[in-house]
């Protein structure tokens, strides 16, 4: 059948072609069920053994870096549709390393699955704003089971000009052949003109065998020459090896130029070890102070934390937060004296920058911290702005300055218990010191944190915290956290989407400027509204900034899938798994993920494991219910779901979205997530902009939806 704008293929409708790829012409088509464009690849001619072939290698890989296969028909295959631009040269050294370290980590991937690609050019090589895509493997070899390919022995396959000479000899294939034709492509990249290009196909493969390219001028014409070797045994014996050859000049390419710290956590030297809660303060203090000295990296705290009692190594510190200095100490405390020691090690050779040790009254604390930021600025030196500097910072009374240290302390460990704790000692603090914004910013935001984690319900909670940010504002209009959660709750409470954006751009634009800030912004003014592609990009900058914050890297997860990057959002999720099996909420989104692309029983897998760890969390229960039915156990997932009382467990309506949404009923689900959105669920906006609620997006339902969020029309 031959195709045409306007026509069918299932749920598939065809808006015009791309072009031709390999063995299929490539059409541009709409997923009517997921409201998605993807490449509709059709069959031509006698292919269809290969066809199939295709499908069975694509399907076998997951790589960021490799196009995906979503579907296959009868005689055409359902592939990822990508926007970007085939590979053309030349290029300068660092941007084709750059995409042959891509093409190169795409290729290995495939090569530790047995399959080769054996038609690797350029034209099958994507340049999206993501990366490259490596497309068409109409080709591929599966090596392990050479019985499922239907090139005859003897056969030559593939484009003459990219060709091995033991592929254009008809000869048995290795990954080396691969190695061989990613050589021609890099020397394509980087002088603009083919290795070989004969007057015909004859001329090309002869030339392929027996001639040796033009010389080519380049810092990368050694990997090239060996890559292009004529004899196998002569080239990179492994996609691997040559990875990781193009690896180092990767690597080496963006150094880190400026300067950057890590402060590790002050170990408690008291005799009672009863000032974990100061010392800990007094070094995320001394990040706080840190953080607004332009040109410095600095690590936030969550990050620099995690590696608190684990006594590892200074380089692998390092070298994990992506830092050349790191700082430690250690406090000791009797009575109202203190002492504190601080060094300032250079990771790469463990030597010492700079170290002090200060012996001070406990109302010096202030002093010591400035001191010891005053002297980091100085070893690294780094030029502190007039900016920067002009500002005083306000001194609580010393009793506020205690309590806020245990508030966060508390706060950090994110138990039932220790949450209630918190709560008291912010209100203690600011009932110590009322003229304390930072006290009064950071209370606001633990109030919000109490409703994502289904503590207290968004209606009860959200005047309180925005009358404390507001509040905090009036005495010192510079506190970032409290601008931050006025956007936040502008999105979950207010659905005023410019008010939203408009107060987390004044704190992401301050000069002490948190991931956390960052974070948010991306979760709840830019993927909240559907703008997928910023979201990633600012929840990736929240990670950089705070790479072991584990809700960080795990919302970033979600903002990946939402932009249908899959291999990379199950990868951090995965990464935030392997950091904290506990971790609840990654193991929850996760089987989200595994749902949205219609894999049951790993996301069965998953929401039991999160269900364990948090059997009370209404969204947990309701997912796990669902995929408890749908996986065939009813009376389990029924007696669970009867455990959800919309109306007495803040977070049901949530819930039982979820538990209609995993089993396909979309008109209950919606109903559902009305009810969501009427209590202001704090992370209905997240969800149904996630990858869950791609099908509802894609219903009739969805436009009411986005009306009762005052989604903007574009959007919605």
């Amino acid at each position: 059948m031959t195709l045409a704008a306007g026509d069918k293929l299932g749920p598939y409708e065809i808006l015009g072609p791309i072009g031709k790829g390999g063995m299929g012409e490539v059409w541009k088509a709409r997923d009517t069920r997921l409201n998605r464009f993807v490449a509709i690849k059709q069959l031509m001619g006698e292919h269809s053994a290969r066809f199939e072939q295709e499908a069975r290698a694509i399907a076998a890989l997951n790589h960021p870096h490799i196009c995906q296969i979503y579907d296959i028909g009868p005689d055409y295959l359902v592939l990822e549709y990508l926007d970007g631009a085939p590979l053309k040269g030349p290029l300068d050294a660092a941007a084709a390393r750059r995409l042959a370290f891509e093409i190169a980590c795409a290729l290995e991937a495939a090569h530790k699955r047995g399959i080769l690609h054996r038609d690797l050019k350029p034209a099958n090589v994507l340049v999206t704003e993501s990366g490259v895509k490596l497309l068409d493997f109409g080709l591929a070899k599966l090596a392990a089971n050479s019985d499922q390919t239907a090139t005859a022995a003897g056969t030559v396959l593939g484009t003459a000009a990219y060709m091995s000479p033991e592929q254009a000899q008809g000869k048995p294939l290795d990954e080396r052949s691969d190695v061989f034709s990613f050589g021609a492509v890099l020397y394509e990249m980087l002088s603009g003109r083919r290795a070989f290009d004969g007057g015909s196909m004859l001329d090309t493969l002869n030339a392929v065998v027996s001639q040796e390219p033009a010389p080519l001028e380049s810092p990368m014409a050694a990997i090239v020459k060996r890559c292009m070797e004529k004899q196998p045994s002569q080239r990179f014996q492994s996609m691997t090896d040559l990875r990781g050859v193009l690896e180092q000049g990767v690597a080496a390419k963006p150094v880190e130029r400026m300067p950057s710290i890590a402060v590790l956590p002050f170990a408690d030297m008291s005799a009672g070890k009863d000032q974990e809660y100061f010392s800990d303060g007094l070094a995320e203090e001394i990040i706080n102070a840190l953080v607004k000295v332009p040109g410095l990296k600095v690590i936030a705290r969550t990050s620099a934390f995690a590696f608190k009692g684990q006594n590892a190594d200074i380089r692998k510190i390092a070298e994990a937060l992506g830092v050349a200095n790191i700082l430690e100490g250690s406090v000791r405390r009797a009575g109202n004296r203190i002492r504190v020691t601080a060094q300032l090690i250079t990771a790469a050779d463990g030597s010492h920058l700079w170290s002090e040790r200060y012996d001070r009254e406990m109302e010096d604390v202030f002093a010591v911290q400035d001191e010891i930021g005053a002297a980091i600025v100085s070893a690294l030196q780094v030029k502190l702005s007039p900016k920067a500097s002009v500002r005083p910072r306000y001194t609580p009374t010393l009793p506020a300055y205690e309590a806020l240290l245990k508030a966060r302390y508390f706060h950090w460990k994110v138990t039932a218990e220790s949450m209630e704790r918190a709560k008291e000692f912010y209100e203690l603090a600011i009932s110590l010191d009322p003229e304390y914004a930072f006290a009064q910013a950071l209370y606001a935001d633990y109030l919000f944190g109490r409703t994502t984690v289904g503590m207290s319900p968004m209606r009860e909670v959200a005047p309180i915290s925005r009358a404390m940010a507001q509040r905090a504002l009036e005495l010192d209009p510079s506190v970032a956290e409290a601008h931050a959660i006025l956007g936040t709750l502008a999105a979950t409470y207010d659905y005023n989407w410019k008010e939203a954006e408009r107060q987390v751009k004044l704190a992401i634009e301050s000069d002490a400027v948190s991931p956390h800030c960052h974070f948010q912004y991306a979760l709840f003014c830019l993927l909240a509204i559907g703008r997928r592609n910023d979201a990633v990009r600012w929840a990736q900058v929240a990670v950089h900034g705070d790479p072991l914050h584990l809700v960080i890297r795990n919302f970033a997860g979600i903002a990946l899938a939402a932009a249908g990057r899959d291999a990379e959002a199950e990868e951090y999720f995965r990464q935030v798994i392997h950091l904290d099996p506990g971790f609840f909420w990654a193991h929850h989104f996760l089987a989200e993920f595994y749902v949205a692309r219609a894999k049951f029983a790993e996301a069965l897998q998953c929401a039991e494991k999160a269900f364990s760890l948090v059997p009370w969390y209404a969204p947990v229960v309701g997912l796990y219910a669902g995929l408890l039915i749908r996986g065939g156990r009813v009376d389990e997932g029924e007696k669970l779901v009867h455990n959800l009382r919309p109306g007495e467990a803040y977070g049901a309506s949530a819930g039982m979205a979820l538990f209609h949404t995993c089993q396909g009923h979309l008109d209950q689900a919606a109903d559902w997530f009305e009810k969501a959105i009427e209590e202001r669920n704090s992370l209905v906006v997240v969800v149904l902009q996630s990858a869950i609620g791609e099908q509802l997006r894609a219903s009739s339902r969805w436009p009411k939806l986005a009306s009762l969020m005052n989604l903007p029309e574009a959007i919605a």
